[in-house]
């Protein structure tokens, strides 16, 4: 230690090229991760750019099969067919991440598509908080020209945002976590299995959804609505099997009466020998 002291003496001064060094590192990494956000943002926009004119040509087409006859090319009212199928595009972008939002377990397999801290997630919430907000109220409202190219290019953006955040939370997984709170994720894996496993009883069904939301505690924010459809699953097989027992239990009590009915039926047969003896006699 004498020594090292005495070196490090000798030497102090090593100390300010090291810093400088470290800072530029540390500079050179963060405006690499501030190219690396950028591209995304450039790709981002491209893609929607893409999405927007796939969208329109669609509905373009659609309308040259029908004919030009139908539509107005100098009102200021766009075409039905156009918004519907807008509709159609924006609904179909919005199951897709309901699928994520409210299945615990795509949710605990993929948690970068409920958190808002990533860069990629939080673009495709913005892009569907715009999307919802041009949304015209149905698809038969009067809305002008302008107001549909906005919409358009809204869901446009709506789907390549949705597109690129589910793709990088495939990619990430559970990346994101220390190896201790992965171990909790995998265990409220197993235990949301038995959580919903209508073969369980319903004592352990109850304590493996207590368990789960303990694991999940302080790593996934589940929404409201995502624990009302897990409650239900859990709870949708209790009934089934109390009213499956219910049915054994009422299908079993008539079953004694229906056997105590050949009780006096058998008496009968006991005469069976004399009437044989008339016919053996003929």
């Amino acid at each position: 230690m004498q020594e090292f002291f005495q070196w490090a003496g000798n030497f102090w001064w090593l100390i300010f090229p090291i810093m400088g060094m470290a800072g530029g590192a540390a500079k050179a990494w963060e405006r690499g991760s501030k190219r690396r956000h950028e591209r995304r943002l450039e790709t981002l926009k491209v893609k929607a750019q893409l999405k927007t004119a796939e969208i329109e040509a669609r509905a373009l087409t659609r309308q040259a099969k029908r004919g030009p006859s139908v539509v107005d090319t100098t009102a200021s009212v766009a075409p039905n067919d156009l918004v519907a199928r807008l509709f159609t595009e924006h609904d179909e972008i919005t199951a897709r991440w309901l699928d994520y939002e409210l299945d615990v377990a795509k949710l605990i397999a993929f948690p970068a598509m409920s958190d808002g801290r990533q860069p990629l997630t939080a673009a495709f919430l913005r892009a569907k908080k715009t999307a919802d907000a041009l949304r015209p109220s149905s698809a038969d409202a009067k809305v002008s020209e302008q107001q549909v190219t906005e919409y358009l290019q809204a869901v446009g953006d709506y789907a390549v945002a949705f597109e690129i955040a589910e793709k990088d939370a495939r990619r990430l997984r559970d990346s994101t976590f220390t190896e201790p709170e992965r171990k909790r994720l995998e265990r409220a894996q197993q235990l949301l299995k038995v959580a919903v496993d209508e073969s369980a009883t319903q004592a352990e069904r109850n304590v493996a959804y207590k368990r789960v939301r303990e694991e999940l505690d302080g790593l996934i924010l589940l929404s409201d609505d995502a624990v009302t459809v897990l409650e239900k699953q859990v709870a949708r097989e209790l009934p089934a099997q109390a009213s499956t027992s219910t049915d054994a239990s009422t299908d079993a009590a008539p079953a004694p009466a229906a056997e105590a009915q050949p009780l006096p039926i058998t008496d009968p047969l006991r005469p069976a020998p004399p009437r044989t003896l008339p016919r053996e006699d003929a």
